[in-house]
């Protein structure tokens, strides 16, 4: 049996492969998810997505299962347990800011019942359909992701800018950026 045609970017991985697959660009509806989602991101500023895709079950090991509610309440000692910690990535900016971000997380729930009816206003509540033929013409941002990470900085979050927004809005299926010949695209669409 051959391969299906898919993206060039998970190359031969096989946990890029599987991500691929089988999580990327699905709409994400759970503010659990949406949460994991926009942690991982937040590491993976500056970093390859393949580092934190390696690294993500350590994440959730380190940061309680991605349980927003327990990471708003990390202390100083938390923050340096976590910096001890050699299995996720060690930067101390990026951990205060997860405990900024699940602080933030909950008032945008509070104002809006859920993180999820916040962030699909960005899109209409609809995932965005691009048609890209080639990878390369994938943007790295969008005027959707210039507005949220705004709008999420003028509300405390940190690590927000509209490139990671973009990741993570690819990731949590608010657009398709699957190349049109991946047979991806069709199931994200």
């Amino acid at each position: 049996m051959s391969e299906p045609k898919r993206c060039l970017w998970p190359s031969n991985d096989p946990l890029m492969i599987r991500y691929h697959d089988e999580e990327w660009g699905n709409p994400v509806h759970d503010d659990a998810k949406h949460f994991e989602f926009i942690l991982l991101d937040t590491f993976q500023a500056g970093l390859s997505w393949k580092t934190i895709l390696y690294k993500r079950e350590n994440f959730s090991k380190a940061f309680d299962r991605f349980n927003y509610k327990k990471i708003a309440k990390y202390d100083e000692a938390k923050v340096q347990s976590l910096m001890q910690d050699a299995g996720i990535i060690r930067n101390q900016l990026k951990i205060r800011a997860t405990i900024t971000n699940a602080q933030a997380f909950m008032k945008v729930q509070k104002e809006f019942g859920s993180f999820d009816q916040y962030v699909w206003q960005f899109v209409g509540h609809k995932t965005l359909i691009n048609k890209h033929k080639e990878h390369g013409h994938i943007p790295a941002n969008s005027p959707e992701s210039d507005a949220m990470s705004k709008d999420l900085y003028k509300r405390g979050f940190k690590f927000v800018g509209s490139t990671i927004l973009y990741a993570y809005m690819q990731a949590a299926g608010m657009v398709n950026d699957h190349i049109s010949s991946c047979f991806r695209y069709k199931q994200c669409s």
